[in-house]
């Protein structure tokens, strides 16, 4: 499909303001990363052709409001020098977000701001019918709120018990917040029907008897914020940063082949046979698990110490 050009200021990252006279120019900012440098140059940016102020984003990004429209080549021209180039809010992928992942959260299972920056890297600002906003969570608490975007990435953990050795001390079960765990006969029990398989019981094992029977990765499609907020449904889950590029990218490709403009994604899902392209996922990507929703597990036994 032929891409026309239609000017500056019809790029998603100018935004008009409610006086037209006026625009805000938004940065590409992927992760929410950036450098003293780099804030430094955006600051002299919005100094000499804004007011001096600055806007910090939703999506992790930051904004110059009250530019001149007159001023918008210079501006977009030492952004790009600056290492902050213009960003994208229209139908396109708009600025991926992430939490701080392992570099620095003790509650994180991956590597959410490496991952967002390889994604950032082959798909921001791709023209797509309907806007795609990618969010990264390193754990299940979700602090991105990645089941609220288009495509959700959480990074989660499936615990395992090495076998005959707990003590029964209960640390897991103390620092376990779904109340997962019990101390049966003086050994710990896990109801995989409440564990979101967030990790803390891993972490908080003062024995290191817990283990991790593998760190994967939920993908969910289809969620949205907004004044009618749906949460996204869980595609499947995916065991290395590899597999997540190239599902994130045949999400990309079915959602660029088939969705209609004019309308939220998550408003189409059905129409587009989310399950038939689930189904078809979960065949192509090697190790890809089906993603089973909580209370939906299949549960032989009440509890399942077997698993922990």
């Amino acid at each position: 499909m032929m891409q026309r050009e239609f000017g500056i200021h019809m790029k998603g990252g100018v935004i008009t303001e409610r006086n037209p006279d006026l625009t805000t120019v938004r940065i590409r900012a992927p992760a929410g990363a950036l450098s003293t440098d780099q804030l430094r140059g955006v600051a002299a940016i919005a100094k000499k052709y804004g007011t001096g102020m600055v806007h910090c984003t939703t999506r992790q990004t930051i904004e110059i409001p009250h530019v001149d429209p007159a001023h918008l080549k210079t501006v977009v021209a030492r952004l790009e020098k600056n290492g902050t180039p213009i960003g994208s809010e229209k139908d396109e992928v708009v600025n991926i977000i992430s939490c701080p992942g392992v570099e620095r959260c003790k509650f994180a299972n991956i590597d959410t701001i490496h991952l967002a920056k390889i994604l950032d890297k082959s798909l921001f600002g791709k023209v797509m019918p309907v806007k795609i906003r990618i969010a990264l969570c390193g754990c299940p608490n979700a602090c991105t709120s990645p089941m609220l975007n288009e495509i959700g990435i959480i990074g989660r953990i499936r615990p395992i018990r090495t076998e005959g050795l707990c003590t029964g001390c209960g640390s897991c079960v103390y620092y376990c917040k779904e109340n997962a765990i019990k101390i049966r006969n003086g050994i710990s029990e896990l109801n995989e029907d409440k564990c979101v398989q967030c990790g803390m019981c891993v972490k908080s094992c003062s024995f290191n008897l817990v283990k991790s029977l593998h760190t994967h990765y939920l993908i969910t499609v289809g969620g949205r914020r907004g004044r009618h907020p749906r949460i996204g449904r869980e595609l499947m889950t995916v065991e290395n940063e590899d597999q997540v590029l190239f599902a994130v990218n045949r999400i990309i490709d079915w959602v660029y082949r088939r969705a209609w403009s004019g309308r939220l994604l998550s408003e189409q899902l059905d129409e587009l046979e989310f399950g038939k392209f689930r189904d078809e996922m979960v065949k192509k990507v090697p190790h890809a698990e089906p993603a089973v929703p909580m209370g939906k597990r299949e549960k032989p036994d009440t509890l399942r110490p077997a698993h922990f």
